[in-house]
């Protein structure tokens, strides 16, 4: 009978640790169930509850419980049987949530271990939401660092190119005559968007809508550029017309060109609640409001940025093969057509005008002084003839002040 009494119990529940999340104020019971060998010889069973390897008697928190096992039917026979134990707990405290250990003759044990349901919960509600907060944090840091340089980027890799479309310059930029905007046009504007950037500018400092209708000139040196850009200075808005009819000369702008671009200052002079800077933060959604600051002048601010993704997207090119915005537009203007009249079976030297069609190979890579020359020598159209084709300085000349062959109305009409 030793060996049936020397038999280690056998828990049929629970079968391991047991993990159990009860809420405070609850009662729990945990029951214990082992198959022990029972018999005349072996001890008699019994069932300790322990908790964090103390020994626990019954008391107000706690209520135990056993089922005894019973004997064989005969002296010689001996027997397994369930022995079950159950232990109550009355959770008052957050002491209670312990480990909870059920053991049978010192032998074998089998454990249960309470967590605080209502603390656990919490404090996984209060991480995940801290984490999504910092994803969301993060989030809002790359956007507004990076969001410029994406949006460069895509520009620069899938945006519209404008080529081909007869525009001659890239932006017409208009502005007041006064020493101010000259400088800041000249020296701030001008240098950053042609020497840097490699635009090419269309600068005219007269009055942009005087009038109630655009004069012919500003028809045509709009219909040449393909933005706008004006520069609402003190000065620019001082004019009477920004007071009185900026709306009717906006209406018209949209109508010339496609999205116009406003610089306006920070801390500028004048009421902030001017009808022109209030008409244009209504209409954002029509033009591009650009605000320069005090620290707007650093080639990387966001102010080059802003004005680069509202100017046309510029395409990287060769030196020697010109600017392909302008290189195969098709300028057929007789202004820019240099041919003399040839008598028949003689041909002028292709050399003397390196771009026939119009001066538009002429230019070097970036938009600043003319590349070298061609050499100027002079060419006979027929015997007893002295006169000449000077190409010399073709690529210098300035047909923007010629508007002769670019009137859309005559002065008659005006």
């Amino acid at each position: 009978m030793a060996g049936a009494c020397d038999r280690a119990p056998d828990f049929l529940s629970p079968s391991g640790n047991q993990l159990l999340w009860p809420a405070l104020g609850s009662v729990v019971t945990l029951n214990c169930t082992a198959s022990v060998a029972s018999g005349p010889h072996c001890p008699l069973p019994s069932v300790q509850w322990l908790k964090d390897g103390l020994l626990l008697g019954n008391g107000s928190h706690y209520d135990l419980h056993e089922d005894s096992c019973s004997w064989p039917r005969t002296a010689q026979e001996a027997q397994i049987c369930s022995l079950s134990g159950a232990l109550g707990i009355h959770l008052t405290s957050p002491e209670d949530f312990r480990t909870f250990t059920c053991s049978v003759q010192n032998i074998s044990s089998s454990s249960f271990t309470l967590w605080r349901a209502g603390l656990a919960g919490h404090v996984a509600a209060v991480l995940a939401s801290l984490l999504v907060l910092l994803a969301l944090l993060l989030a809002a840091l790359l956007y507004v660092k990076c969001r410029l340089n994406v949006l460069l980027w895509y520009q620069d890799t899938y945006g519209e190119v404008e080529m081909n479309d007869g525009k001659l310059y890239d932006a017409y930029v208009s502005y007041s005559d006064s020493p101010e905007d000259r400088k800041f046009v000249n020296f701030i504007l001008k240098p950053q968007l042609e020497r840097r950037r490699g635009y090419k500018l269309f600068l005219d400092d007269r009055d942009l809508l005087p009038r109630a209708e655009p004069s012919a000139d500003l028809l045509v040196n709009l219909s040449r550029c393909r933005r706008l850009v004006v520069v609402l200075s003190d000065a620019f808005l001082g004019r009477a017309w920004c007071s009185h009819s900026f709306r009717e000369g906006l209406c018209r702008l949209l109508e010339l060109t496609r999205r116009p671009i406003f610089i306006t200052f920070e801390g500028q002079r004048r009421d902030p609640a001017h009808p022109a800077l209030r008409l244009l933060r209504q209409h954002r959604h029509l033009v591009t409001l650009l605000l320069w600051r005090p620290g707007s002048v650093t080639p990387s601010s966001d102010f080059w940025k802003e004005l680069q993704l509202a100017l046309p997207r510029k395409v990287q090119y060769r030196a020697m093969e010109g600017d392909p915005q302008t290189r195969l537009q098709d300028d057929k203007d007789p202004m820019l057509i240099v041919r003399g009249r040839v008598p028949e079976g003689r041909t002028l030297d292709p050399e003397l005008d390196p771009d026939p069609e119009g001066d538009l190979g002429v230019r070097g890579p970036v938009f600043g002084e003319p590349a070298a020359p061609p050499r100027a020598s002079g060419v006979s159209l027929g015997e007893g003839q002295g006169s000449e084709v000077d190409v010399s300085d073709l690529g210098s000349r300035n047909y923007s002040a010629r508007t002769d062959f670019y009137c859309l109305v005559s002065e008659d009409d005006v």
